[in-house]
């Protein structure tokens, strides 16, 4: 059974008059982890634009409404979605529509999340949902300033349903840039590749992509703005890391464009089998962890602070998150078929925080039972 309900107040009815389980999706291209519920309720009818302001960098939409409509919408008007939210499809093998409610709920950033923009939850302004005891809540504005009390805005990005089911966002927008440029060093290792990329973050040259990717070991570096400063951002970054490797320009924005949408799909990763995971590492410790696990390969991003992990046979997961948890980083498993749960354990006072707001917006337990577990 799916419930699909087409507004707040239907959504509200079923949450509040149901004692099963729900298992709550968007667009259902994002299968990550395992919720105990049989019965399905999805947000995908909850559709529609009610507010777009161009001239103040603000949108609203309903949760449902598919992300291609969103983002033709903004091009129409020289604007976009600044963190850049990858399609897990191609990665994930799903179907259906990504959606902004989905996007939201799994706070989905891509490789401009290292740059001043941030990351999905940075650039939302305000929500509104149904807690799962059928409760209406609305929390922020259309401005940051508005943003006061429980910040609620923040803490539903990310929380995959669990906490509540998404209805309306609120979300910043910014200006698309003029043109872009890639600079794209070939055949460093590893070490050598987040050394450079770590270095042209710190530069003042406001990188807005830093990846190094398996295979053909190229070190790629994106800086975005006006054309007219293009050339001289690329001549001076690339002299910066001379002795780190020859970094070359590509002043192809088509390509730019084609390059960076390949790695925030993770697409080199896309026609494999296996596992593939998640990886939240300190950058410099990225290089030592994939060397200590023979048989897989990596595609770094976001400097080297984000790795998307393959493991082909599969057969990695407890050794990988041991090895992970041991240098303070998070493994989050995306896809596989060993007995692990996606999401690793909370330390201790996580989980009590984490249990503290289940009771608080969730008593019965209701919304995607088991999914972070």
């Amino acid at each position: 059974m799916t419930h699909r309900p087409t507004t707040e107040a239907e959504l509200s009815e079923i949450i509040a008059s149901t004692e099963t389980p729900l298992r709550i999706s968007g667009g259902g291209t994002r299968p990550i982890g395992t919720s105990s519920a049989s019965t399905a309720l999805s947000t995908s009818a909850l559709s529609g634009v009610t507010l777009y302001e161009p001239g103040a960098l603000t949108l609203v939409a309903r949760a449902g409404t598919p992300l291609a409509e969103i983002e033709t919408l903004l091009a129409g008007e020289g604007q976009r979605l600044a963190f850049e939210p990858m399609d897990h499809r191609p990665l994930l093998g799903s179907t259906g529509t990504p959606t902004l409610g989905g996007m939201v709920a799994a706070n989905v950033s891509g490789p401009r999340r290292i740059s001043a923009v941030g990351a999905c939850r940075d650039a939302l302004l305000g929500v509104r949902f149904v807690d799962g005891a059928g409760r209406i809540i609305a929390n922020g504005g259309r401005v940051m300033k508005n943003v006061t009390g429980y910040d609620l805005v923040k803490l539903m990005a990310g929380s995959y349903g669990t906490l509540g089911v998404l209805t309306e966002l609120s979300l910043k927008v910014l200006p698309a840039p003029e043109t872009s440029v890639t600079l794209t060093a070939r055949d460093l290792d590893d070490a050598t590749a987040i050394a450079a990329l770590s270095r042209a973050l710190g530069a003042p040259w406001e990188v807005t992509g830093a990846a190094h990717l398996p295979g053909t070991a190229e070190t790629h570096i994106r800086l975005e703005g006006s054309a007219a400063s293009m050339r001289y951002r690329s001549e001076r970054l690339a002299t910066h890391l001379a002795d780190l490797g020859a970094f070359t320009a590509n002043f192809d924005a088509e390509d730019t464009a084609a390059l960076w949408a390949a790695i925030r799909d993770v697409r080199a990763f896309a026609d494999t089998k296996g596992a593939l995971w998640c990886l939240s590492v300190k950058p410099g410790d990225g290089p030592g962890l994939v060397a200590s696990l023979p048989d897989t390969q990596a595609l770094y991003d976001w400097g080297g602070g984000r790795i998307w992990l393959h493991d082909p046979g599969g057969t990695k997961g407890a050794v990988i998150r041991d090895a992970v948890a041991r240098i303070g980083g998070h493994a989050t498993r995306l896809r596989g078929t060993d007995d692990l749960p996606a999401f690793p354990p909370a330390n201790p006072v996580v989980a009590r925080l984490e249990q503290g707001l289940k009771a608080r917006f969730d008593p019965r337990g209701l919304l995607n039972p088991g999914l972070m577990d």
